[in-house]
């Protein structure tokens, strides 16, 4: 056998698999877009022992067989029509992600351009030190700050509410319902500084000492050079943290009492444990924006991955 021929069979195997592992997921996503087009008493006939299984209180295993179909004898918009129209709740719940999700990702990439500015055209060793500190804080799962986060906005939430204790109503609304406990850490996060530090040492300095000598100031800099080239970057980036907090579960559950400002993925659950059918049309609302990001951003995504010292690989 040729070497030409054996690297032909590896190529075709490589591509077997790869086609096999991106049917595997994105399985789960077509069946669920699929499903929220079937009429209900289709996936009572589907999902019938799954159904009665989640809504026993007592747990049992599940004996009969689950019929998973793509294709719906028959389409109908009902359940689109209970989450649009019929029932607030689920809206109301979309705009809520939205309300935590947009700011978070927003002021996340913007803190993240000026702070890898700052870090890769001025490097020094407190810089460095601090840098480092990212590092540390960026390992660390979320989970472990969640206390501290929870204990840090308890305390200002007392404290102000007891600065207006005469006069409730007067307390801000942002303090109130804490959608800020949420927000501020998010856009804190050390991620995006991280990944945008990376990229913008990569960053010829020849480009930096041009633009100096042409009289360039500090911000022309910024947004003629270093935001130009780091722009797939930047986009990449800014999908990665919307995704992140559009999925975010722990944080609104535990920073925020008031369950009327809780996510869609938060309220999910609670959906799948009564009728089915409407969480797979909620699901597949929920994934609208995620879909679309990634659809507009693909090809900023792989160049952000790509992309290295200026030039694009």
């Amino acid at each position: 056998m040729s070497r030409h021929t054996k690297r032909r069979i590896f190529n075709i195997i490589i591509m077997l698999f790869t086609g096999l592992a991106a049917i595997a997921f994105l399985m789960p996503t077509v069946l669920t877009i699929a499903n929220s087009f079937m009429t209900s008493n289709e996936i009572t006939a589907n999902y019938g022992a799954m159904l009665g299984n989640m809504t026993d209180d007592k747990k049992t295993f599940i004996s009969e067989n689950v019929n998973l179909k793509f294709i719906p004898d028959k389409v109908t918009f009902d359940q689109y029509a209970s989450v649009l129209f019929k029932s607030p709740d689920y809206l109301l719940k979309f705009w809520n992600s939205v309300i935590l999700t947009v700011p978070i990702t927003v002021f996340q990439v913007l803190l993240a351009i000026l702070t890898a500015y700052g870090f890769s055209r001025y490097p020094n060793k407190f810089k460095s030190i601090i840098f480092f500190a990212y590092i540390i804080l960026m390992i660390m799962p979320y989970q472990v700050t969640l206390v501290p986060n929870f204990l840090v906005a308890d305390f200002i939430k007392d404290n102000v509410g007891a600065m207006f204790a005469n006069e409730p109503e007067k307390i801000p609304k942002f303090i109130s319902n804490m959608r800020w406990a949420v927000i501020l850490p998010g856009i804190f996060s050390p991620f995006s500084i991280f990944l945008l530090t990376k990229v913008m040492k990569r960053i010829p300095v020849s480009y930096v000492e041009a633009a100096k000598l042409d009289g360039a100031s500090e911000l022309k800099i910024l947004t003629k050079i270093h935001m130009p080239l780091c722009k797939g970057a930047i986009v990449s980036i800014a999908m990665l943290v919307f995704i992140d907090y559009w999925n975010m579960v722990e944080q609104p559950l535990v920073l925020m009492k008031d369950t009327d400002l809780h996510p869609l993925s938060v309220f999910l659950s609670q959906i799948n444990t009564g009728d089915i059918g409407l969480a797979f049309a909620v699901g597949t609302v929920y994934m609208v924006p995620t879909i679309l990001m990634f659809l507009y951003g693909e090809d900023y995504l792989v160049e952000g991955i790509t992309y290295s010292g200026g030039i694009k690989g």
